[in-house]
């Protein structure tokens, strides 16, 4: 399963995805990811949440950022959620294509591996591609 949570800055998508990843390592077995482009969120999540830091890594487009998703899963095949903030802050070229084949992607990965999704995706909502609005949450 995929969820993208999309709008404009400053509506509270990142307190919603805090307080979502948070909830989540309570409720269920397995592990929890958080990936971000920064650090700032790290001391607000659950000490039980893998955090991962994005900034270090040149993720260039989305085929790279989906080898650094398959490079996560490779350390643990118990990994039940993975939270991203802030999609577009992370993947340095991102445009309306590249969310749809990401999210193509990431569905096939949600299938295979078993693990969910939960995306922030900074844009309005008229600017969200068609094929993409069914993962809104």
């Amino acid at each position: 399963m995929i969820q993208i949570l999309a709008g404009e800055k400053g509506q509270g998508k990142t307190k919603r995805l805090i307080e979502m990843a948070n909830e989540a390592s309570k409720t269920i077995d397995g592990n929890v990811v958080f990936i971000d482009d920064d650090s700032r969120h790290m001391y607000d999540l659950h000490y039980g949440i893998r955090f991962v830091e994005t900034s270090k890594y040149k993720i260039c487009d989305y085929e790279v950022f989906i080898g650094f998703i398959y490079g996560i899963l490779s350390q643990n095949g118990d990994i039940q959620k993975i939270f991203v903030d802030g999609l577009s802050n992370i993947i340095q070229s991102l445009n309306g294509e590249d969310v749809e084949n990401l999210c193509e992607i990431l569905d096939r990965i949600s299938t295979d591996y078993s693990v969910d999704f939960v995306i922030i995706y900074s844009a309005p909502l008229s600017e969200v591609p068609e094929n993409v609005k069914k993962y809104l949450a």
